[in-house]
């Protein structure tokens, strides 16, 4: 039995083909839109932001191809916390509390990470995102 003979005894008929096809390949469509989408979202800004007792002391720009600088923050009872922005991350590199959970806890870099936290300085730095990708923000 040849392919000929295979089709013409078959339920199949040449537009049942050609239907499967179109559907196989429309298939693929919200693979290709999204992927479009996703790459128009990559120029998003991040910036991390340093907060002391819920208020907000500084803003730092994240950039993949950044400066790397430290910023130390001191307070008036003579706490403090070196801080190490390095291109599009940031870590706690020193502080004079006891604990050091907030020195251990490395780097950070991607919106909505577990922030780093100085407890025994009420101090927490988060990176937020510019296109609301974080959980629970909002675009205006």
């Amino acid at each position: 039995m040849d392919f000929k003979e295979f089709i013409q005894k078959s339920y199949i008929r040449p537009w049942d083909i050609v239907i499967i096809l179109l559907l196989t390949i429309s298939s693929f469509l919200p693979l290709v839109v999204f992927g479009i989408q996703n790459t128009a979202q990559d120029d998003a800004t991040k910036q991390a932001v340093l907060k002391v007792d819920g208020e907000v002391i500084k803003v730092f720009d994240l950039k993949e191809d950044g400066p790397t600088y430290t910023y130390k923050y001191e307070d008036a009872d003579g706490d403090y916390n070196l801080i190490e922005v390095s291109g599009d991350r940031i870590r706690m590199v020193e502080s004079n509390c006891g604990d050091q959970v907030c020195v251990q806890r490395g780097w950070i870099s991607k919106a909505g990470e577990t922030p780093i936290a100085c407890l025994p300085h009420n101090l927490f730095i988060t990176v937020e995102a510019s296109d609301g990708s974080e959980d629970g923000s909002l675009i205006y």
